[in-house]
């Protein structure tokens, strides 16, 4: 399991092949990224702070419970701060695991989890200001 913060672009390519083993059957990437479009507006950027020493151990115990939910065998998680631009990855989940099923249930508890619980706030640029969007429901 690794978990990373990092405010350069993440190199995609690399992390498809940094988990995983013969034993897996299954590799699930997550690939989250801002869009142009919300709430009727038009967004130039997103703007990400974290609380990394918290977000770090939060993050530990969601992938620490995936893995007792879910027959994972790795996991890997790179979550960006500061600027990140549309179309660009601002998270990549790479879960593996023997079958696809299990694999994609993680992933999914994974990203809805960090997205509910993990001290990362994401700010949306516009042309005319900007606001702070909570994911936390």
């Amino acid at each position: 399991m690794e978990i990373r913060f990092q405010k350069e672009p993440i190199d995609i390519s690399a992390a498809c092949f940094q988990t995983g083993g013969g034993d897996d059957g299954s590799v699930v990437i997550f690939i989250g990224q801002p869009r142009r479009e919300s709430n009727g507006k038009t967004v130039t950027h997103l703007e990400y702070e974290i609380y990394e020493e918290m977000a770090q151990k939060e993050m530990k115990k969601i992938l620490g419970e995936a893995a007792g939910r879910w027959p994972v065998s790795g996991c890997l998680v790179i979550h960006r701060y500061g600027r990140v631009e549309i179309g660009e990855a601002s998270i990549v989940i790479r879960v593996s695991s023997p079958h696809r099923d299990e694999g994609f249930q993680a992933s999914r508890f994974i990203i809805d989890t960090i997205k509910k619980t993990v001290p990362v706030w994401k700010k949306e640029c516009y042309n005319d200001g900007s606001s702070w969007v909570s994911d936390r429901s």
